[in-house]
């Protein structure tokens, strides 16, 4: 078994700089290599590579084993050429020398990249990267923010917002306060991170695609979602225009958004989920048990919001006792017929559920249609 000890140099520093025309091959002139290449430039990392190179080989020959140590290097003024060239010379390798593997020796990112050239023609056993011991935090550094620039999901979710947030700085400085400033800018990096690591941009993202879908596919469910989005702007409007902060108490204003606010909030949401229900029913595929929940949860959810909304604001000033149906009742009896009202509801969307959601349109439809002929 013989083993490829590979030094690459994909920027072809070695050639250019010792003057040799890659490949080199063979213990001796590698190593001859290594003082030209020393005597021209003493601190290029090169040097340490071929050196690596030549303490690899000897370890397997020391070890029993057939090893080849040889140098290929990039050359021409672009990527592509220079990684042609590479590939060039490890053919003319192969084909003069009978190897069954490689070790690749590497000093940088930049030579990493020529990897999977020699892994598309030869086994490679291992990856040898070497790094100055010197600058040792300096290379790996280099290294990371290479694969972190080479990553374009990265640059977008850190480089982006980091950007405009420096960009939005100098502009925050000069109109507020540097702590204004400071805290404005924490907030945006803040939003942003929570925008990406909720998810949320993937919802974005696939937004118009699924709207375009629905709208092709004339889903009842677009129109409701629509018409729900508008009861819920009705509902905020009005729940604004009730929540009037008296004497700076700010829990009674939000008592009073939520009472006046919960009901057109409740129908909003009631008629978006009827509208998915009937997506659900004329799709013919059976109607899934949360689509049947939803109603009932959502009208149960608001009663008991309301409920406890009325009841705080009865007891924070001399009200006069709110009517329910033109009773007049005390505050804790009209709070428990709301609570015991969402419980009830609660209870007949979980029984409806659990008796129709196996049932399908067609099911109905011909129970329906046999039950009148047998009549």
């Amino acid at each position: 078994m013989t083993t490829l000890v590979l030094c690459v140099d994909r920027s072809n520093d070695v050639g250019r700089k010792a003057g040799v025309a890659p490949p080199v091959v063979g213990w001796e002139a590698v190593r001859s290599l290594v003082t030209d290449l020393g005597l021209s430039d003493p601190e290029d990392a090169g040097v340490n590579s071929l050196l690596e190179s030549l303490r690899v080989a000897r370890d397997l020959q020391d070890g029993g084993e057939e090893a080849v140590v040889a140098v290929v290097s990039g050359a021409g003024d672009s990527a592509v050429r220079a990684d042609r060239a590479l590939a060039a010379q490890l053919d003319d390798l192969l084909a003069g020398n009978d190897v069954d593997s490689a070790i690749v020796v590497i000093d940088s990112a930049t030579d990493e990249r020529a990897v999977p050239i020699v892994e598309s023609r030869l086994t490679v056993d291992s990856v040898d990267r070497v790094v100055v011991r010197q600058a040792r935090d300096l290379e790996s550094t280099y290294y990371l923010l290479k694969q972190f620039m080479a990553d374009e999901e990265l640059r977008e979710t850190v480089l982006v917002p980091v950007g405009v947030g420096l960009l939005i700085l100098p502009v925050l400085l000069v109109q507020f306060s540097t702590a204004v400033a400071v805290a404005g800018l924490a907030s945006l990096l803040g939003a942003t991170l929570l925008y990406y690591g909720l998810g949320v941009d993937e919802v974005v993202e696939r937004s118009p695609e699924r709207a375009r879908e629905a709208l092709y596919s004339g889903q009842v469910s677009v129109v409701t979602y629509v018409v729900g989005l508008g009861l819920t702007l009705v509902g905020a409007f009005l729940g604004l225009l009730e929540a009037s902060p008296t004497n700076g108490v700010t829990f009674v204003a939000v008592m009073e958004f939520a009472y006046s606010a919960v009901p057109w909030l409740a129908l909003a949401a009631l008629t978006a989920s009827f509208g998915r229900l009937l997506d659900e029913l004329i799709r013919d595929e059976g109607v899934r048990t949360p689509y049947l929940n939803l109603p009932f949860g959502v009208v149960a959810l608001g009663l008991v919001v309301r409920g406890f909304a009325g009841w705080f604001l009865e007891r924070e000033a001399d009200r006069a006792p709110m009517e329910l149906l033109g009773v007049a009742l005390a505050p804790t009896e009209r709070l428990a017929v709301f609570i015991v009202g969402g419980i009830v509801l609660a209870l007949v969307g979980v029984r409806v559920a659990a008796t129709v959601s196996d049932e399908r349109l067609d099911d109905v439809i011909e129970d329906g249609v046999g039950g009148s002929d047998r009549g």
